[in-house]
């Protein structure tokens, strides 16, 4: 009986000490840095066994919201922070470090079976905001456009307001969906759709060239896409211990290399 409580006593210090070990990380936010975050996590992880790296989505907003309020120790935006989260940071002791961890062009998307392959940003703009409402005025045929957008929580959606839309409103019609997969999936299922997601995203849609000019590695890293942005990282002050060690493997070539591979465009 005595061996058997010893023997009880020794596995609970271990299972104790491996819990203690066991470093967790917890990433939130913008569905469009999720694919790099979660892959970057399981790589990570399968390196190092010691650590636990949960990646969620939910938005930019949700995720700078999380870390303001201590959930999360890394949030994952395709936006700038706002003043008024680093104000509400500021009150809850919070210091917002911001990453850059890769660019990114926010394609605009169009149902396969429309022929329209070339739009202006004054055109994107008028059919966005509602006063184009025919793909015929487009040069397209005789189709309803059926506006699918992200919801108002995404880095997405706020990035595209501002760069495509100068911040005017969406049309009140609009499809509005949770994430970019799901414009991606509206947009491929519904005849006379256009959408916007991360170039990560385009896969097997078809893409519009706006002005002239695609969305391209190339041409988001020159600036020459309209719509290119930075996607972030941000931690609570300058990053370290495991958030640290996730975010220099994501900085680093093997990271960037991951990156390409998901879609998106290297700062390299």
């Amino acid at each position: 009986m005595k061996l058997f409580k010893s023997l009880f006593a020794v596995l609970l210090m271990i299972t104790c000490v491996n819990s203690v070990l066991l470093a967790k990380v917890i990433v939130e936010g913008s569905t469009t840095v999720l694919p790099v975050a979660q892959r970057a996590a399981e790589e990570i992880m399968d390196s190092n066994s010691e650590i636990e790296i949960t990646v969620r989505g939910g938005g930019s907003g949700v995720g700078i919201n999380s870390l303001i309020s201590k959930k999360c120790d890394i949030a994952t935006a395709s936006r700038s922070i706002k003043d008024s989260e680093l104000q509400k940071a500021s009150s809850n002791g919070v210091a917002p470090k911001a990453y850059v961890v890769a660019m990114d062009g926010i394609a605009v998307v169009v149902n396969s079976s429309n022929q329209v392959r070339k739009l202006s940003k004054a055109q994107v703009k008028g059919i966005f905001t509602g006063k184009i409402s025919n793909w015929s005025e487009v040069g397209g045929i005789n189709e309803k456009i059926v506006v699918v957008s992200r919801d108002s929580s995404s880095g997405t959606f706020e990035a595209f307001n501002e760069l495509a839309l100068n911040k005017e409103k969406v049309r009140a019609d609009a499809l509005m969906q949770a994430s970019n997969q799901a414009v991606a999936t509206t947009v491929k299922n519904t005849k006379g759709a256009i959408g916007y997601v991360g170039i990560g995203y385009v896969k097997d849609l078809s893409d519009v060239a706006i002005d002239g000019v695609k969305a391209a590695p190339e041409t988001v890293l020159s600036n020459k896409y309209p719509y290119s942005r930075p996607l972030f990282m941000y931690t609570n002050g300058p990053a370290k211990g495991e958030a640290k060690e996730y975010l220099d493997f994501i900085l680093s070539a093997d990271g960037q290399a991951l990156v390409k591979r998901e879609g998106f465009v290297g700062l390299k």
